[in-house]
């Protein structure tokens, strides 16, 4: 399985490391293993409350779609490596396969609270 550790910038929150396979989701793989990352939308690429930064691992993960391009644009501080966490998933689960994931601070962002 491949790991996908989620680091977050606010510091409070450790580091924590969860397992993936094939077609699991950034945002389903936080969410289920207790880490809250905002989303609005309903995982269907209409907002940008779920951004991250992948650090490292984007070649594991599906490719970036020009809608998800577009709602990056509308993303608190974005960068080269920002995605919508709804829209990444797994594309191998080997286990030398490792994504590292960085939160941004979840209370600049209104967002809906599950």
């Amino acid at each position: 399985m491949a790991i996908v550790r989620f680091k977050f910038e606010d510091k409070n929150i450790p580091t924590q490391e969860v397992k993936g396979m094939v077609g699991d989701n950034i945002l389903d793989l936080a969410e289920d293993n207790g880490m809250h990352i905002n989303s609005n939308c309903g995982m269907v690429c209409a907002c940008s409350t779920c951004h991250v930064y992948i650090e490292k691992g984007e070649d594991f993960l599906t490719e970036i779609s020009d809608k998800e391009e577009d709602f990056i644009d509308r993303a608190l501080d974005p960068r080269i490596e920002s995605r919508l966490s709804c829209q990444c998933n797994l594309l191998e689960d080997d286990d030398d396969v490792v994504i590292e994931v960085l939160v941004p601070d979840q209370s600049r962002i209104i967002g809906h609270e599950h």
